[in-house]
């Protein structure tokens, strides 16, 4: 079996900090691979007016996992799936040579009680959820801990979670990188725009 670390994210852009927590992830639960699932449209961020067009999200993803055991992927816009649960449930059954572990920042954790079906992605596959400075207060306060806290898993086993029984969360705690996507686009809106694909140049008349 195929050990694969899920983040999900819309990756606007991807930076250093999700580099960082993935290559943690992987030394922690033991993964052959992180994927990282570009989300074609976050249904909880949408109308934002400083989404970057796909390409561009995905471009970025592509060259932030440059030479790393990480692989950007375009699942959800092939799956045409909306919501993260639904997501899990077509990888799961599609790659049953796949052991999935879902991993989710500590921020994430604090609002998973507005995701679609949110018990259901815990009965699918373990959860990881990484602390994330200034969210981990908010995180184990959350209405999905006060669900999920029963059955959080010692850290030290986090190698282990193939074999956990289901619903089972670890949460880890890493040596952060501060970079946040929010803080990139403030300082540079136009972004996007180093991740364009070229123009077609116009033909040239025969002489």
């Amino acid at each position: 079996m195929i050990r694969i670390g899920l983040l999900g994210g819309s990756f606007n852009p991807a930076h250093r900090g999700h580099r960082a927590i993935s290559l943690a992830a992987l030394s922690a639960l033991g993964l052959d691979e992180v994927w990282w699932l570009v989300s074609p449209g976050n249904p909880l961020k949408q109308g934002a007016a400083d989404m970057a067009p796909f390409a561009a999200r995905m471009a970025s993803a592509q060259a932030m996992a440059r030479h790393a055991p990480i692989r950007p992927t375009a699942i959800e816009r092939r799956l045409g799936t909306r919501y993260t649960v639904d997501t899990l449930r077509k990888l799961v059954a599609l790659r049953p040579k796949h052991d999935f572990i879902w991993l989710m920042g500590a921020d994430n954790l604090a609002q998973f009680d507005q995701w679609k079906g949110w018990r259901d992605i815990a009965r699918t596959m373990p959860i990881a959820v990484i602390a994330r400075p200034g969210y981990e207060g908010d995180a184990r306060a959350s209405p999905a801990m006060s669900w999920l806290r029963r059955h959080v898993r010692p850290a030290g086993q986090a190698k282990n979670w193939t074999k956990w029984r289901l619903p089972a969360l670890v949460l880890l705690r890493f040596r952060l990188d501060p970079t946040s996507a929010t803080r990139l686009r403030a300082a540079d809106p136009a972004w996007h725009r180093r991740f364009a694909p070229p123009r077609p140049q116009p033909a040239q008349p025969q002489s």
